[in-house]
């Protein structure tokens, strides 16, 4: 597989993500890494079972297990990462926008609010009246809002 590391790195990060949701919040971002993880899971279910049965949860040691097999991984498979990192990386974009076009209203409205479980979000919205228009139209470009 041709982008395998590229592949394998970028889905880490939804690893990082799916801890959060494990400990119940879940906002935007950790209900889109665990639709990632649901892609991969389904996709890559006979590669799972053959090769990452034995395999414990957590840290990457699911993909990294999937990378070692990588010559033996089924186009479906393939497919499947592949499909998540393109989607990983569509959402990381996004959410890079919204950050630089919220970034000021974040500072000014939400300082104190902790990240996760769409917490942020729910700060913009409370705030709507005074948040920028640029924040306004990036949360309807991406969808957000």
């Amino acid at each position: 597989m041709r982008n395998g590391i590229l592949i394998i790195a970028m889905l880490s990060i939804v690893l990082v993500c799916t801890g959060t949701v494990a400990a119940g919040q879940k906002g935007p971002v950790e209900s889109m890494a665990e639709g990632l993880v649901e892609t991969v899971a389904t996709g890559c279910e006979k590669e799972l079972l053959a090769y990452c049965k034995d395999v414990t949860p957590g840290d990457g040691r699911i993909l990294a297990c999937l990378y070692a097999h990588e010559d033996k991984l089924s186009g479906k498979c393939e497919y499947a990462l592949f499909d998540a990192a393109a989607q990983l990386e569509r959402a990381i974009s996004a959410l890079s926008y919204v950050a630089s076009e919220c970034g000021d209203d974040l500072d000014k409205y939400c300082a104190d609010v902790p990240a996760g479980g769409g917490r942020l979000l729910d700060c913009l919205d409370k705030n709507e009246k005074k948040v920028s228009s640029r924040c306004k139209q990036a949360l309807k470009d991406t969808g957000l809002k």
